[in-house]
């Protein structure tokens, strides 16, 4: 009997009734949070939470908190909710890794929280949104700007991390989890099938998720690409053990020839010799599942990264003296059309997906379906493709998780699809896009096809940065200096070198400085050549990733827009600027964090520098309230500041200025002043003029209140 704990489908976003809708949302929420906690209830032990055994992903505890954290700091964000509920855990499992540099992998900075203690967070949760849900205004149908999208934007996040923590599990220890009824593997499996080659017709596609859509989608899903697929054959079966096998029997992992250079140095790091989910004793192969091990199945398909896959598909290219290779995104969707429906219509899926079959992969050919020969088109493992990912043309960010996508957008993180066993909600569905960096695990697997020619028809990434309000910001920082102004970041800098000569009895060289609100970089980079260290420190990740592209030495490229469509392309580098990378070297870190819940490892500082962030911040006054903390003693504040605030940013009842108590006037400095009255003196103020442009003719200008506080 199947005791798999049943998958409701990702909710439509029509209706015609508001009361059913909000109940379909909750029991769709209920049993997202109810299969996490089923999967954690497999870990037998505490200390298994706190185990790294991928180490470039965080500990389980991480991924336990981080879930019921991501709905607080999101509603928080859109300014649904006004208070948090535990302001440390909300901070120290906030922001997940995907081997970025800003990303903070040293379990040295982390005061994990108990396991008790998330437990607890996650009971408080739990009830908040119960009533959050029963109570929120509603209407049908739901769109991105409403309260109910950002409850569904929770619930799918929850299933992401569903499958990302699974994959962690796997790699834990056995002694640490004890299996349960609800997720047990396949039982079923034997010899593999030969695989054999089908053709597929040319095809135009038209790709990308509409805005009329009715399901949930991610920012990269949407938009608009056209794409001509021409003829090619695809393996019928996804690549089995037994087909990999004879890969690795051949010397596969020994002959580098079959490897990329990315691949070799993976190879070298890792030392690999099979993959990483199997293991040899005794002369046999072994595989290793959720919570168990068994013999080698043969005819279940191999789990290998993209690399892996890539090599093999060289070895098998060699073999048949065709041209074997993976297949693009836009193939992988000519492949898909073999197969009508999603799975919001399917009562019961024609593969291992949504948790419907298997806590595991099966066997390549267990599922039969009558409108095509191709077997496990969706399900039992994800399914790498050529294509890196990128937004279709019409993307846009949404504007609580501006950063789920933008950063991968760079040419390094391949898409898999089809989703695995496991895959559920918006991951089950068509229009799903996800993507990995190439040497990350998953529950991944593949297919080959063989292609007419060698040349593989991807879509090249877009590596110019095209978001209008990231470019503004990469022209105020490194472009040209407008309307005869000096460059603002860089007066900015220079400014607090200043004060920091007249005001501080340490050298310069020895400062230990926070720059809030780095955005881009430039001040950080131009601080960093006077100072000991700096700390760039910005909310988005859209911002921070061009600043480590400059670090790293690398040309940042962007768009600057001149008269309605016609734009300008531009490149910078640190050298271009005089700022070579040795000089930084070792000297400036960035990093992405919030200034109104920042991590306790941003302390002792000489120097903080807040960038606008009073005006950013959905809570100013909770930053200005326990800053002096985390200056030493005689410390300065540095507060640049246009005491702009907009309701869109910052809820009215946070606003520190441009409001009127008890009939009176008060501005933002007077805001500013009330504070910062306890903890610190006012040393200096003035005014810098900062240019943003719009388009060549158009720009806006601002004064920019510069104000020296010194702590008490």
């Amino acid at each position: 009997m199947n005791t798999m704990l049943q998958q409701l489908k990702t909710p439509l976003l029509d209706g015609t009734s508001i009361e059913s809708k909000r109940e379909e949302i909750k029991l769709y929420f209920q049993n997202t949070w109810q299969t996490y906690e089923s999967l954690f209830s497999q870990i037998n032990k505490d200390e298994a939470y706190f185990l790294k055994p991928e180490r470039l992903r965080h500990p389980l505890i991480f991924y336990y908190g981080h879930t019921a954290t991501f709905f607080i700091n999101k509603l928080i964000l859109g300014k649904y909710l006004h208070q948090r509920l535990d302001q440390r855990i909300e901070s120290v499992c906030a922001v997940g890794v995907d081997e970025m540099s800003w990303d903070d992998l040293n379990t040295e900075n982390y005061n994990w929280p108990t396991v008790t203690e998330v437990n607890e967070y996650r009971d408080s949760v739990y009830s908040l949104m119960i009533n959050l849900i029963d109570t929120m205004e509603l209407t049908l149908p739901i769109s991105q700007d409403s309260l109910a999208w950002i409850v569904l934007m929770g619930c799918e996040h929850e299933r992401i991390h569903l499958e990302t923590s699974s994959v962690i599990m796997r790699m834990l220890p056995l002694e640490f989890l004890t299996p349960i009824d609800e997720w047990q593997p396949c039982k079923q499996h034997g010899q593999a099938p030969v695989n054999q080659l089908i053709p597929l017709s040319k095809k135009q596609l038209v790709l990308g998720k509409k805005d009329e859509d009715k399901t949930y989608g991610w920012d990269n899903e949407y938009g608009e690409l056209s794409v001509a697929v021409d003829d090619f054959n695809a393996s019928k079966f996804l690549v089995t053990n037994e087909e990999f096998l004879g890969f690795i029997k051949a010397g596969g992992y020994q002959n580098l020839t079959y490897w990329t250079e990315e691949g070799q140095q993976w190879l070298s790091f890792k030392k690999a010799t099979m993959p990483v989910f199997w293991f040899e004793k005794e002369g046999e192969y072994y595989q290793r599942n959720l919570a168990s091990v068994m013999p080698l199945p043969l005819n279940w398909p191999a789990e290998v990264n993209y690399l892996e896959a890539k090599a093999f598909c060289h070895w098998k290219s060699e073999q048949t003296g065709k041209f074997i290779r993976l297949p693009t995104e836009a193939e992988w969707y000519r492949l898909r059309e073999e197969l009508s429906g999603d799975i919001v219509q399917w009562e019961k899926s024609p593969g291992n997906i949504n948790l419907e079959s298997f806590a595991s992969s099966s066997p390549v050919d267990l599922f039969q379906n009558e409108e095509t020969e191709f077997k496990d088109i969706i399900g039992n493992v994800w399914q790498w493709t050529e294509s890196a990912i990128d937004g279709f043309n019409g993307f846009n960010v949404h504007p609580l998780y501006d950063d789920f996508s933008t950063p991968t957008f760079d040419g390094k993180h391949n898409l898999i699809k089809g989703g695995s066993w496991i895959s559920t909600g918006n991951e089950a569905i068509k229009s799903s896009r996800y993507a990995f960096r190439r040497h990350f695990t998953q529950h991944a697997g593949f297919r080959y096809i063989e292609s007419q020619n060698e040349d593989i028809p991807t879509t090249s990434v877009n590596l110019y940065e095209t978001d209008s309000v990231v470019c503004q910001q990469l022209e105020s920082h490194y472009g040209e200096e407008y309307l005869n102004f000096t460059n603002y970041p860089k007066k900015v800098a220079y400014a607090v070198i200043d004060s920091v000569s007249h005001y501080q009895e340490k050298s310069t060289d020895s400062i230990k400085c926070l720059d809030l609100g780095c955005s881009v970089g430039r001040t950080s980079f131009e601080l960093s050549t006077a100072f000991k260290h700096v700390d760039g420190v910005d909310f988005s990740a859209r911002y921070i990733q061009h600043g480590v592209q400059l670090q790293n030495n690398e040309n940042v490229r962007y768009t600057v827009k001149n008269e309605g469509e016609i734009v300008e392309f531009k490149e910078v580098s640190l050298a271009k600027l005089s700022l070579a990378p040795k000089e930084t070297d070792g000297t400036i870190h960035f990093s992405q964090g919030d200034a109104a819940n920042l991590k306790a490892k941003y302390a002792h500082y000489d120097v903080i520098l807040a960038q606008h962030v009073l005006e950013q911040s959905y809570d100013p006054a909770l930053f200005l309230a326990s800053v002096h903390e985390r200056l030493n003693e005689n410390g300065l504040l540095i507060v640049a500041s246009d005491y702009h605030f907009d309701e869109s940013i910052t809820a009215k009842n946070k606003w520190i200025g441009g409001i009127k108590v008890n009939g009176e006037n008060v501005t933002g400095f007077d805001g500013l002043t009330e504070q910062l009255s306890d903890h610190f003196t006012l040393l200096e103020e003035q005014t810098i003029p900062r240019v943003l442009l719009n388009n060549q003719r158009e720009f806006i200008v601002s004064n920019i209140h510069y104000t020296v506080w010194k702590k008490k």
